[in-house]
Formats: C-alpha cells, structure tokens, sequence
C-alpha cells in the first residue's frame, strides 16, 4: 500500500514543554487540556488552552498529572496521576478516587497514559522500574462500582497509547520501550486474546525511536506518535502504514487527539530533545521539540469517540 505523507513545519502554539502529553479536547468548551509531566520541572504544570483565542491558562501540582479525560457528570477533569485516579477540582487542586499501587511501589513507578469506554470505566497503565525489579501493568477503575483491577499483568515497560476501534470490539494498547502496540478483543470492559497489533521494529522503523500515544479515527485507523521520530503513522486496522505525518523540526512527537469543530484538526503534543534522560544537544536542530502543533485534516479525516469519565 502506498504511503502518503503530510509535511507540518510550524508549531500552532509555543508551549515550551519538557515532556507535553495526553492532548485532550473539549467540544463544549473549545479548550484543549494537556500536560508536563517532565521529572526535572519542580512542579507538574497541566494546561488549558483555549482554541479560539489561543488564551492559555496553567495549573500546577505537587506530582505527575500523566493523562486526562473528560466527566460526564461532574466539574473538572479526571486525570490518571502519578498514584492513580483523580478529579482535577480547579486550582490546582487534585482529589484521589483510587490509589492501586502499593506503598513499596509508590517511590518507584508512576501511573502514565489512560483513556475512558464508552461506560466512563478509566484504563491506565504504569511504568516500569527496571532495577527495582516493578513492571508496567494496565489497571482499570470502574467509579460506579468504587473498584479499580488489573486487567493485564503485562510485563510492560512504559504503558502507553491506547484507545477503542469505533465498534469498541477492539482495544488498542502501546508497550513503548518494546516498540509494539498490542490488539485486544474488547467487551464491556473485559479483555482478551491480547495479540500484537504493530511491530515497530519488525516494520522496519529506526531503533531509538518508539511508538507513543495514540487515538483511532472514526474509520476505526490508529494514529500513533512516534517519540524520536519526527512523525505520526496511521495505521490501517490490519496493521500496515498509509499516512506519514512529518514534523521537520520536532523530535520527541508524544501524543495526539481530535478536535476542533467538525473533530477534524489533529493537536499533537511534543517534547524537548533533553526529555527523559535524552541529548538536549539535539534542540539546535528541533527548535520546536515541546511546542505544540495542529494537522488540518478537515475534509479528509475525523476522530473517533473519545469518552468521558462517569465519575
């Protein structure tokens, strides 16, 4: 199959992030929320930003805000937070639903990035502690029932991109270090037959460059960023690249979501080349790594459903 490829050379907005992540985007509002959860800052920052005017306003935490989801009944935001799932009540403010991790655990690892189905059940995954031994693994917390599980043991390194095909028959989940995006069979919050989905590698993408966030169109196609890489893939749903999204002066491409008006602009999150223990050397040649940036896919593309938190 033949790959096109669209070129982005400008950020939309310099946001100037360590590590930007989880973009999500509000069609009430028209604000698209995302967050710093970059280790070296002294405190978590996460954004508001508003669209239409570009009006920015920032919240600041004590520990990492790693990803966000709206609430269909409730004020604020949920968000997965360094210990598990939160409410954001507004003035830097954060309130915890469930705290899974142990307390052995807790110095060691983090929560990182998550996503709500259709029944507002919040999936999120952990990182990895290789020299404690603390393996990534995917929980799932049901505020309705007041009961948070782990539905996949992994052993994953960092947990990361995911999301729900618009059947939501399929789950879509991101081990990052081991380049691989794993397809499960989805029902009503169960999973099963976890197989691999794409094999970064195997396809022949450059080693020190890793799959990333994700969110799936409305066709049910995966787009997933790729740290290191300068670009967002689409996935087919048998697993094969079509769309290329090449961001020159950008290196550490994160996350993405749909949004605007129509669902049709894709905002993508970055990070600075000296993230995560990376060559901050590197910034003189991706100037924009951290800032943030919108696709304009309008006439070409939609996003999926992206559900809300029923807490």
């Amino acid at each position: 199959m033949a790959c096109s490829q669209i070129i982005v050379n400008q950020p939309w907005f310099r946001s100037g992030c360590t590590l930007g992540e989880g973009p999500l985007y509000d069609p009430k509002t028209s604000i698209l929320h995302f967050v710093d959860i970059s280790e070296k800052r002294v405190t978590y920052q996460v954004f508001h930003l508003n669209t239409k005017n570009q009006h920015l306003e920032v919240e600041q935490f004590d520990e990492a805000v790693s990803c966000l989801a709206l609430r269909k009944n409730g004020q604020g935001l949920a968000c997965a937070a360094s210990q598990g799932f939160a409410i954001l009540e507004g003035d830097s403010s954060l309130k915890y639903l469930n705290r899974p991790l142990s307390i052995d655990h807790i110095p060691h690892i983090r929560f990182n990035d998550g996503a709500c189905d259709s029944s507002g059940r919040f999936f999120a995954g952990t990182i990895f502690n290789e020299g404690h031994d603390i393996a990534g693994r995917l929980f799932r917390y049901d505020p309705l029932k007041e009961q948070c599980l782990v539905v996949d043991e992994g052993p994953f390194t960092d947990s990361n991109g995911l999301g729900w095909s618009p059947d939501e028959k399929i789950f879509y989940f991101t081990d990052s270090l081991t380049n691989k995006i794993y397809a499960y069979d989805y029902n009503d919050g169960e999973l099963s037959n976890r197989r691999v989905f794409v094999d970064a590698i195997a396809q022949g993408f450059p080693e020190n460059t890793f799959c990333d966030g994700l969110c799936v169109d409305d066709k049910g196609y995966v787009w997933s960023a790729r740290w290191g890489g300068s670009q967002i893939l689409r996935f087919t749903p048998e697993g094969t690249v079509d769309i290329q999204i090449i961001f020159p002066t950008a290196l550490n491409i994160t996350a993405c979501c749909f949004g605007g008006p129509n669902n049709d602009q894709l905002y993508v999150t970055t990070a600075h080349c000296g993230a995560n223990g990376g060559d901050a050397t590197r910034q003189v040649q991706y100037p924009d790594s951290g800032h943030l940036f919108v696709v304009d896919l309008s006439g070409k593309y939609r996003g999926g459903h992206r559900y809300k938190f029923a807490g």
